[in-house]
């Protein structure tokens, strides 16, 4: 089980490189461009790597279907380390814009390549379908979540098409701090290429879905997104659908959004119908999200909470139900408050995310069930050059079951991060 946790972990956090090639990268440096003719084509990117050690709970570790603090058994080593990457691995994303009849076209296609030694094809998923030994002569694997295209114009506003970023829990990932660090890592006894970060411990991955959507052109800094998505499977320790099932109608979701100067505020919701073997099993997963960030004398103060039904934890639709279909409800939320003196920005933040008992479900045979996940990091973010960031952080984390019982971790980081 601690094995099918920690590679579902990893894969969710790997898609994440995107965000470095279309929202870290072009804040933080001017982009690489090359014009021909009416094109004008774009390379915006990042490297970086953490040395990171880990500790486990030892001293009486017990089971926590779905934590994310890592334990291991009395007499084992407590202590892992490892060089990888933190939530965000490096990217590389390449775009091709112009403007042709009066209408902004953009492409882009995202490339993520993994340090990990991986020989399977994806970055974290070996052929052997699981973590296996770190040995020589072994390669990584590149990644590749996010190609899409985007029409429109400031009078139309704009339609996007393909695969890209949800709106689902969007902002409080991209304004996380741990983001270019690496947050709640777990073990590093079989280092993959992402750590977690803040997700399942303050929000549920926003993930990267095949989608379609509109947003509309700016109303003095209000803009409202509406789509649909291609419908995704549930997936945890006990869900009422095995194998894929078809999907009479797509996901649907959407946001709303508001800037006014160092004031940001949004608000998004996501739902969509899960399917049984049979009727009976049928559910609803159902969502919505608020988050607020303010900026005032160095200090940046960030707010963000979601509450869902069959929307599961950590990750979209994981443990969202029982067998029977019953839906499980979960909440959570993460505080953070930053300030930059100088060229340095320190920072801490708290989330926890929560996942209730589905009705008729019971402690006898859901108590190992996790029901808190929960973390706080300290970090240190040094910006070198324009360019460069070199940081620190110590994360500490708790899993808690069901019935009370919970698994300690703590963590320590360093690393640099290159963004252009």
């Amino acid at each position: 089980m601690t094995q099918l946790l920690t590679l579902g972990r990893h894969r969710w956090g790997l898609t994440l490189a995107a965000a470095a090639a279309s929202v870290i990268a072009p804040a933080a440096s001017q982009a690489v461009e090359i014009t021909a003719g009416d094109w004008k084509f774009t390379a915006t990117g990042n490297v970086n790597a953490h040395y990171i050690v880990a500790r486990c709970d030892d001293s009486s570790p017990v089971v926590v279907g779905g934590g994310l603090a890592c334990a291991t058994a009395p007499g084992q080593d407590d202590t892992s380390s490892s060089v990888s990457y933190g939530p965000l691995p490096a990217a590389l994303a390449i775009s091709a814009s112009t403007t042709q009849g009066g209408y902004d076209l953009n492409a882009t296609f995202g490339l993520f390549p993994g340090i990990a030694t991986n020989d399977g094809g994806s970055p974290n998923i070996k052929q052997s379908g699981s973590f296996g030994s770190n040995t020589a002569l072994g390669t990584t694997g590149l990644d590749i979540r996010q190609v899409f295209l985007t029409f429109g114009n400031d009078k139309m506003g704009t339609v996007l098409v393909g695969r890209n970023i949800g709106l689902f829990g969007q902002d409080v990932i991209l304004g996380d701090m741990t983001l270019l660090g690496v947050g709640t890592v777990g073990s590093n006894a079989a280092p993959a290429n992402t750590s977690l970060g803040s997700i399942g411990l303050g929000y549920i991955y926003t993930d990267w879905l095949a989608q379609i959507n509109y947003t509309t052109p700016s109303f003095s800094g209000l803009k409202f997104t509406v789509g649909i998505f291609d419908p995704i499977e549930p997936a945890g320790l006990a869900q009422p659908v095995i194998g894929p099932t078809p999907k009479s109608s797509p996901g649907f979701h959407g946001k709303v959004a508001y800037t006014m100067g160092d004031l940001s505020l949004s608000a998004t919701f996501l739902t969509q119908k899960q399917k049984g073997l049979v009727s009976a099993q049928n559910f609803d997963s159902t969502g919505f999200d608020i988050f607020g960030k303010y900026k005032i004398a160095g200090f940046e103060l960030m707010g963000y909470y979601y509450n869902g039904s069959g929307m599961g934890t950590t990750a979209l639709f994981f443990d969202a139900s029982d067998l029977a279909g019953n839906e499980r409800d979960s909440d959570g939320f993460l505080a953070q408050v930053t300030y930059t003196l100088g060229q340095t920005k320190f920072g801490i933040n708290y989330g926890e995310s929560n996942l209730d008992l589905a009705s008729g479900e019971t402690l006898v045979t859901q108590g190992t069930l996790v029901k808190k996940n929960s973390k706080y990091t300290l970090g240190v973010y040094h910006k070198m050059t324009e360019n460069l960031t070199l940081l620190g952080e110590y994360t500490d984390t708790k899993s808690e079951n069901q019935l009370g019982q919970d698994n300690k971790s703590k963590s320590f980081n360093v690393g640099a991060f290159l963004a252009f």
